[in-house]
């Protein structure tokens, strides 16, 4: 008897290869669109207090000073501080507060929340901030310069970036506008994480402890179910005075407090605890707290002479090179690696120049490059450089960014129109729904009616003698 030799299996199907910037899910994809609306509408808030900032500054200086200097606060407490600090201090705390909601949403139900799905933002946040620190850092150093603004050119102000496609008209598609939103929540991460090493001074650990305190009575209250904003609000402003004492910037008590809301929806539940404060906080920190920031920090002085010291000091070359190449090369570098690298295929609706151009909007870095800078460069001569060098880094990024987006409107124009369509009227995204038997015999009927009325429409005019009139 003959031995058969052993039968192979039969091959599976061929492993498909994973979508970058591919379709989100419906919740996610309603969720992203909210967050964005809002963020919009504060971008443009935060555009217009830039402008009225430095006319402010520019017009009548003294003024201008006077107004940001002014100082206020229970001296006994150590919180006697100028408008400019309380601003950037206090009001970007609860800024850093909704940005730790958004970084605990992303991580638990959102674009973070698994490995393969986090690769493709954290590698182009990670990117986004390594080469414009080291283009900084070269430029710096080449010139023979401080290296202690390296941080500044590597934040995002998605705020900004989306007043500027409001400005220009641009709709982005749904998965250009995930991958924008994701990689500030990444960006902002990383942006917390150096404030919080590279800029702590002199701790004071009596009140560092009284604030890690806080924050785990804040934890013990939020597991219990305690509610009311009346137990909340006065321990948060607790935490923050005490994080502000410790020399750990106080922004991070709000990124702490932000991450330790609850973002998944129990059983019954409508809304977590997470989404439902940043609903009711997000128009604060966007239209309030930010522009507020912006108004008494990007006050600085406009002239010739000025914009070109920007080109012929060290630091200031640096913060603009770090922003207008190094981020959009970072980011989109570190895109195409995670595709490289993950063997994904980019969307078929989408181009790589369609990720560049996201990528340049990544150079408007305003806000947290701002306060960066403040905390970097102390003497006031260069920190109101390094400030002009953002300024006029995050418009030029802004110029080309707008430019190439224009260049693809109408595609974008056509996709964002697909995307919307929703021709029986449930709410749902037609492009949801066309997999399913359902959505095909409700669509059937709804013709079917209509063209029962034309043709109950034409019969008059045939009755009449028309042209099919026997």
């Amino acid at each position: 008897m003959t031995e058969q030799p052993p039968q192979r299996p039969a091959p599976g199907p061929a492993r498909r290869a994973a979508v970058l910037l591919g379709r989100l899910p419906f919740p996610e994809r309603t969720f992203v669109a909210d967050a964005l609306r809002a963020e919009t509408v504060g971008g443009v808030i935060l555009l217009a207090a830039a402008v009225a900032a430095l006319i402010w500054s520019n017009t009548a200086h003294h003024s201008y000073e006077a107004a940001s200097g002014f100082h206020f606060g229970p001296s006994a407490l150590g919180l006697h501080l100028s408008v400019e600090h309380w601003a950037a201090d206090g009001l970007l705390a609860v800024f850093f507060f909704v940005a730790g909601i958004e970084l605990k949403r992303e991580l638990v139900v959102g674009e973070l929340r698994t490995p393969s799905a986090a690769v493709l933002p954290v590698v182009a946040a990670l990117c986004g901030m390594v080469v414009p620190a080291a283009v900084y850092a070269l430029t710096a150093a080449a010139g023979g310069g401080s290296l202690k603004g390296w941080a500044v050119p590597t934040a995002t102000d998605i705020a900004f970036a989306l007043a500027v496609l409001a400005v220009i008209g641009t709709a982005l598609p749904a998965a250009l506008r995930a991958f924008l939103l994701t990689l500030a929540v990444v960006d902002d991460l990383f942006a917390i994480l150096i404030i919080a090493v590279f800029f702590t001074s002199d701790i004071d650990f009596a009140a560092l402890l009284g604030a890690l305190g806080g924050l785990v009575l804040f934890w013990l209250l939020l597991r219990l179910d305690v509610h009311g904003w009346y137990v909340y609000v006065p321990l948060a402003l607790v935490i923050w005075a005490l994080m502000y004492s410790s020399g750990v910037h106080a922004t991070i008590s709000g990124v702490a407090m932000g991450l330790m809301l609850r973002c998944t929806p129990r059983e019954g539940e409508a809304q977590p605890p997470g989404e439902h404060v940043e609903h009711l906080v997000r128009p604060l920190s966007a239209g309030v707290a930010v522009p507020l920031f912006a108004l008494f920090s990007a006050g600085v002085t406009v002239t010739a002479g000025a914009l070109g010291d920007v080109f012929h000091q060290p630091e200031t070359l640096g913060v603009l090179l770090g922003l207008v190449a190094g981020k959009p090369i970072g980011v989109f570098g570190g895109t195409w690696l995670a595709a490289r690298f993950t063997r994904a295929q980019l969307n078929a609706d989408l181009r790589w120049p369609d990720v560049l151009a996201v990528a340049t909007l990544g150079g408007i870095g305003f806000t947290v490059s701002l306060l960066i800078a403040e905390l970097a460069f102390t003497a006031p001569p260069l920190t109101d450089e390094a400030k002009a060098a953002v300024l006029l880094g995050s418009l030029i990024s802004a110029v080309l960014a707008a430019t190439l987006l224009k260049m693809r409107n109408s595609t974008y124009r056509a996709l964002t129109e697909d995307e919307e369509r929703d021709s029986d009227g449930d709410g749902i995204p037609d492009i949801y729904e066309e997999d399913q038997a359902a959505f095909h015999l409700r669509m059937a009927e709804m013709l079917e009616h209509q063209a029962a009325e034309h043709r109950r429409l034409a019969r008059p005019g045939r009755d009449a003698g028309g042209p099919d009139a026997t």
